[in-house]
Protein backbone atom coordinates (compact mmCIF):
# COMPACT_ATOMS: atom_id res chain seq x y z
CA UNK A 1 0.00 0.00 0.00
CA UNK A 2 1.47 3.34 -1.04
CA UNK A 3 1.22 6.62 0.81
CA UNK A 4 -1.64 8.81 -0.42
CA UNK A 5 -0.81 11.85 -2.54
CA UNK A 6 -1.65 15.15 -0.95
CA UNK A 7 -2.39 18.23 -3.05
CA UNK A 8 -0.20 21.29 -2.61
CA UNK A 9 -2.04 23.62 -0.27
CA UNK A 10 -1.59 27.36 0.05
CA UNK A 11 0.62 28.38 2.95
CA UNK A 12 -1.60 31.31 3.85
CA UNK A 13 -4.82 29.31 4.02
CA UNK A 14 -3.37 26.47 6.12
CA UNK A 15 -0.98 28.61 8.13
CA UNK A 16 -3.35 31.35 9.20
CA UNK A 17 -5.91 28.73 10.24
CA UNK A 18 -3.15 26.81 12.14
CA UNK A 19 -3.81 23.59 10.22
CA UNK A 20 -1.49 20.85 9.06
CA UNK A 21 0.49 22.06 6.01
CA UNK A 22 0.15 18.67 4.27
CA UNK A 23 -3.53 17.73 4.66
CA UNK A 24 -5.03 21.06 5.78
CA UNK A 25 -7.35 19.29 8.23
CA UNK A 26 -5.43 18.39 11.38
CA UNK A 27 -4.58 21.01 13.99
CA UNK A 28 -0.99 22.26 13.99
CA UNK A 29 -0.86 23.63 17.52
CA UNK A 30 -1.83 22.29 20.92
CA UNK A 31 -2.45 24.94 23.50
CA UNK A 32 -1.65 28.49 22.53
CA UNK A 33 1.74 28.20 20.80
CA UNK A 34 3.02 24.63 21.27
CA UNK A 35 3.54 22.71 18.03
CA UNK A 36 2.16 19.17 18.07
CA UNK A 37 4.49 16.22 17.54
CA UNK A 38 2.51 15.03 14.52
CA UNK A 39 -0.74 15.61 12.67
CA UNK A 40 -3.59 13.48 14.10
CA UNK A 41 -5.22 13.23 10.65
CA UNK A 42 -2.40 12.45 8.18
CA UNK A 43 0.45 11.61 10.57
CA UNK A 44 2.92 14.24 9.31
CA UNK A 45 5.82 14.54 11.74
CA UNK A 46 6.21 18.19 12.78
CA UNK A 47 9.82 17.79 13.94
CA UNK A 48 10.95 19.94 10.99
CA UNK A 49 9.02 22.92 12.34
CA UNK A 50 11.11 25.47 14.20
CA UNK A 51 9.98 29.03 13.52
CA UNK A 52 12.01 30.30 16.53
CA UNK A 53 11.38 34.02 17.13
CA UNK A 54 9.99 34.70 13.65
CA UNK A 55 6.34 34.99 14.68
CA UNK A 56 7.18 37.38 17.53
CA UNK A 57 9.36 39.55 15.29
CA UNK A 58 6.83 39.77 12.45
CA UNK A 59 3.94 40.24 14.89
CA UNK A 60 5.62 43.07 16.78
CA UNK A 61 6.69 44.71 13.54
CA UNK A 62 3.23 44.50 11.99
CA UNK A 63 1.35 45.59 15.10
CA UNK A 64 4.01 48.19 15.90
CA UNK A 65 3.74 49.96 12.55
CA UNK A 66 -0.06 49.86 12.42
CA UNK A 67 -0.29 50.66 16.13
CA UNK A 68 1.98 53.70 15.84
CA UNK A 69 -0.01 55.04 12.89
CA UNK A 70 -3.22 54.72 14.89
CA UNK A 71 -1.53 56.07 18.03
CA UNK A 72 -0.33 59.21 16.20
CA UNK A 73 -3.70 59.72 14.54
CA UNK A 74 -5.43 59.42 17.94
CA UNK A 75 -2.89 61.72 19.63
CA UNK A 76 -3.04 64.47 17.01
CA UNK A 77 -6.82 64.47 16.53
CA UNK A 78 -8.14 63.91 20.07
CA UNK A 79 -5.19 65.10 22.25
CA UNK A 80 -5.99 62.74 25.13
CA UNK A 81 -4.11 62.83 28.46
CA UNK A 82 -1.33 60.28 28.93
CA UNK A 83 -3.41 58.05 31.23
CA UNK A 84 -5.79 57.38 28.32
CA UNK A 85 -2.89 55.94 26.33
CA UNK A 86 -1.88 53.77 29.28
CA UNK A 87 -5.43 52.46 29.73
CA UNK A 88 -6.43 52.15 26.05
CA UNK A 89 -3.47 52.19 23.68
CA UNK A 90 -1.04 49.94 25.57
CA UNK A 91 -3.56 47.10 26.15
CA UNK A 92 -4.63 47.28 22.50
CA UNK A 93 -1.01 46.90 21.38
CA UNK A 94 -0.50 43.92 23.71
CA UNK A 95 -3.72 42.24 22.58
CA UNK A 96 -2.78 42.90 18.94
CA UNK A 97 0.67 41.30 19.37
CA UNK A 98 -0.77 38.26 21.15
CA UNK A 99 -3.57 37.95 18.60
CA UNK A 100 -1.28 37.61 15.59
CA UNK A 101 1.21 35.15 17.14
CA UNK A 102 -0.75 31.95 16.41
CA UNK A 103 -1.56 32.71 12.75
CA UNK A 104 2.00 33.89 12.07
CA UNK A 105 3.47 30.78 13.68
CA UNK A 106 1.18 28.58 11.59
CA UNK A 107 2.14 30.47 8.44
CA UNK A 108 5.87 30.16 9.12
CA UNK A 109 5.57 26.41 9.79
CA UNK A 110 3.61 26.01 6.53
CA UNK A 111 6.33 27.90 4.67
CA UNK A 112 8.98 25.63 6.23
CA UNK A 113 7.06 22.56 5.07
CA UNK A 114 6.53 23.81 1.51
CA UNK A 115 10.17 24.90 1.11
CA UNK A 116 11.52 21.76 2.81
CA UNK A 117 13.46 23.73 5.42
CA UNK A 118 16.22 21.82 7.19
CA UNK A 119 18.75 22.68 9.86
CA UNK A 120 21.78 24.48 8.45
CA UNK A 121 24.87 22.45 7.64
CA UNK A 122 28.13 24.37 7.55
CA UNK A 123 31.18 23.22 5.66
CA UNK A 124 34.51 24.94 5.34
CA UNK A 125 35.50 25.46 1.71
CA UNK A 126 38.96 26.84 2.39
CA UNK A 127 41.84 26.74 4.80
CA UNK A 128 41.04 29.98 6.55
CA UNK A 129 43.76 30.76 9.07
CA UNK A 130 46.09 27.94 8.05
CA UNK A 131 49.57 29.16 7.21
CA UNK A 132 48.78 32.78 7.88
CA UNK A 133 51.73 35.12 7.88
CA UNK A 134 50.10 37.12 10.69
CA UNK A 135 51.00 35.18 13.81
Amino acid sequence: MTAPDYPTLGTLSTGLRCRCPRCGKGPLLKGYLTIRESCPVCGLDFSFAEPADGPAFFGMSLVGVVGMILFMWFEFTVHPPIWVHMVVTMPLLVVGCLGVLRPLKGWLVSEQYVHKAAPPEFESVGKHGDGSKWR
